[in-house]
């Protein structure tokens, strides 16, 4: 089965419901206000089918003052079927429709000059010149028209024979790789069914049990049933209207604007990029424009608009990009920032609409619907990636992840697309060494070589001023390293950062250090001299000596040197830095270990070996920590085993 979506555009009562309702014999009205007072005030469904070919029609309300529903309603749409009466010719709504369904890329158009039955043909030949005229300078220029009555039937046939003829044209193509992506333009509740949403499937397929994220917001639900044009369906898929019956969330947890995804596969944003045109006040004509033509001024700085997406609506602010200033008429790249997160993805259509009073400004399509904002150069290669799009735009969104990486996952939300649909462009990529493809734990990862080339900047500079101010130690912490060079991101990818920072000779890891390589720690003369004294007070003072503080004091050294020199004994291995941060001279410890092993001892508790060596707690478990550690004694219990030394040891 091919679908097509078929959605209404024109002025308020030229019949666009009526003839709706004589070509499928469905009445788009609902609600008893809407038959009170003759008007389309809300979206209005039908649907034909012929062959292998569903029509489903989207009658919106043709007032200005409900324009904001008729947008909602436009998401989806592959023909606009542009209603113009014939005693009344184009009016100001009928040019307000085509713009959006421009702005919106409609591709394709038929035209119907209503209430043909009620007019002379002259006046019939001039409305068609009106409408003529009116799409020259759009993307429906030559569109197939043709004069019915939806009275007498006159022009129908035919009419429908266009419909289906650019329906099956413009049919859209089921692609059960994407995933499905319903937004939501009714939600409400019947007696005995519970909650259910209707929308326009735009993409992939929903089928009964299918698990569905609302956008935003992230409740999931479960599709209890799948209705199309009121058939109860166990599938459907993109280009038809659709109502779901969903299990799992409350109505009052829905509204129209979200959008229903597969868990985690859809986004909702506050900051867009986007193309968009303005459009030219005079094309829309004077009686469009009341007041002054506020309209018509150049978008330069901060605007407010109301933003309509797909069937999602929200007030926000609007600046040209580049150009810096955007003329009326004109196609540029601008920033959005919404009141309101909506959920949106590279390549949707947008309308934008001054808040108060009404009016239809312009629109485009997004470039990026999580857009990070740049200043100067930066901004500037970040616009040209995005206009350009592909892979340019998926090679800046990896730069732009930083020192953790991103995947194809997130990569794919940012275009309601599949993971595996990036998998060659994101293979190409690396083919080329744009990007790095890292295995990780769970989904693979992509790094940016710009990146790593700034990690490596950074872990240069890191270790200089380390041993700068640490100018003894044989080593830098291999855990602080880590949290100062990737700066608290990236921390799964840590390891992999270290292997390339040491193919490229940045740094050298040994055990839990890191250093510069080539390095080694030298004492001066002074140091030396200091080092001699250090060891010599603990080694007169056995298993108890004094502490850094009091025999720095005592030595008359500056606390800091006096630190590094005690780092450089230890890291050479004339003292111990015991558990707790306790320090021993290197021979009293050794001096220990000889006793012990020449005790007789084959088990022993921690009151005899406090007793032996006259030791206080304070200084006995450490000791006994640190036999354990290096081998010298096992734990059993509360009691210590001494272990036989291996041979040659």
């Amino acid at each position: 089965m091919r679908r097509a979506i078929v959605g209404t555009a024109g002025h308020v009562d030229h019949g666009k419901t009526r003839l709706i309702e004589a070509l499928t014999g469905i009445d788009c009205d609902r609600w008893a206000e809407e038959k009170a007072r003759g008007i389309t005030i809300d979206l209005g469904f039908a649907w034909l089918t012929e062959g292998d070919l569903q029509l489903g029609f989207v009658d919106v309300p043709g007032h200005e003052r409900f324009l904001h529903n008729a947008l909602a309603g436009l998401g989806g749409i592959r023909v606009m079927l542009l209603v113009v009466a014939a005693d009344e010719g184009v009016k100001p709504q009928t040019r307000e429709h085509v713009a959006i369904c421009s702005l919106l890329a409609i591709p394709g158009a038929v035209v119907a000059l209503t209430k043909a039955d009620a007019v002379s043909e002259d006046l019939v030949a001039l409305a068609q010149l009106e409408v003529e005229e009116l799409l020259q300078e759009t993307p429906f220029a030559g569109a197939p028209m043709v004069p019915v009555s939806a009275l007498t039937g006159d022009g129908l046939p035919r009419l429908r024979e266009l419909l289906l003829e650019r329906g099956a044209a413009l049919a859209v193509t089921p692609d059960a790789t994407r995933p499905a992506r319903l937004p939501i333009d009714r939600a409400f509740h019947l007696k005995g069914l519970g909650v259910l949403v209707t929308g326009t499937l735009l993409a992939g397929r929903v089928a009964v049990g299918d698990e569905l994220e609302v956008v935003p917001g992230g409740q999931v639900a479960r599709v209890r049933s799948v209705q199309v044009h009121g058939q109860p369906r166990e599938e459907a898929w993109a280009g038809e209207r659709t109502s779901l019956q969903l299990a799992g969330v409350e109505l009052a947890a829905l509204e129209r604007g979200q959008q229903l995804a597969p868990p985690g596969a859809l986004l909702s944003s506050h900051r867009l990029l986007a193309r968009c045109t303005l459009i030219a006040p005079e094309w829309l004509g004077p009686e469009w424009l009341p007041g002054p033509p506020e309209g018509g001024r150049p978008l330069a700085g901060w605007t407010p608009v109301r933003l309509h997406l797909l069937a999602g609506e929200t007030l926000g602010r609007v600046r040209a990009v580049d150009p810096p200033e955007l003329a009326p008429g004109g196609t540029g790249v601008v920033e959005l920032r919404l009141d309101h997160a909506l959920p949106a993805a590279r390549g949707d259509h947008f309308v934008l609409r001054r808040p108060s009073p009404a009016l239809t400004l312009g629109g485009g399509e997004l470039l990026d619907p999580s857009w990070r904002r740049r200043r100067g150069r930066g901004r500037e290669t970040a616009v040209a990636a995005l206009a350009a799009g592909g892979r340019e735009a998926l090679r800046l969104w990896v730069e732009e992840a930083g020192e953790g990486g991103t995947t194809a996952s997130a990569l794919a939300r940012r275009l309601a697309a599949s993971p595996a649909a990036l998998a060659p462009e994101l293979s190409a990529l690396a083919g080329s060494q744009q990007v790095l493809k890292v295995p990780a734990a769970g989904e693979t990862r992509w790094v940016a070589p710009l990146v790593v080339a700034r990690v490596a900047s950074r872990a240069r500079r890191v270790l200089r001023e380390y041993f700068d101010r640490e100018r003894l130690a044989e080593g830098m912490p291999k855990a602080e390293a880590v949290r100062r060079i990737l700066r608290g991101r990236g921390g799964e990818l840590a390891d992999r950062y270290l292997e390339w920072l040491q193919a490229e000779k940045v740094l050298v890891v040994a055990g839990d250090r890191v250093s510069p390589p080539g390095r080694r720690a030298a004492l001066s003369v002074d140091e030396s001299r200091l080092a001699g004294q250090v060891l010599a007070a603990y080694e007169a003072a056995g298993l108890t000596p004094p502490g850094p503080g009091e025999l720095a004091g005592r030595l008359g050294a500056k606390p800091q040197i006096f630190d590094g020199v005690v780092g450089w004994l230890v890291a050479h291995g004339r003292m111990v830095r015991l558990p707790g941060g306790l320090l021993l001279s290197r021979a009293a410890f050794d001096r220990m270990v000889g006793e012990l092993r020449g005790s007789g001892w084959e088990r022993f508790s921690v009151a005899q070996f406090k007793d032996r060596f006259a030791l206080s707690r304070k200084w006995a478990i450490p000791l006994l920590e640190q036999l354990d550690s290096t081998g010298v004694t096992r734990r059993a219990g509360d009691d210590r085993l001494l272990v036989a030394p291996k041979s040659g040891a």
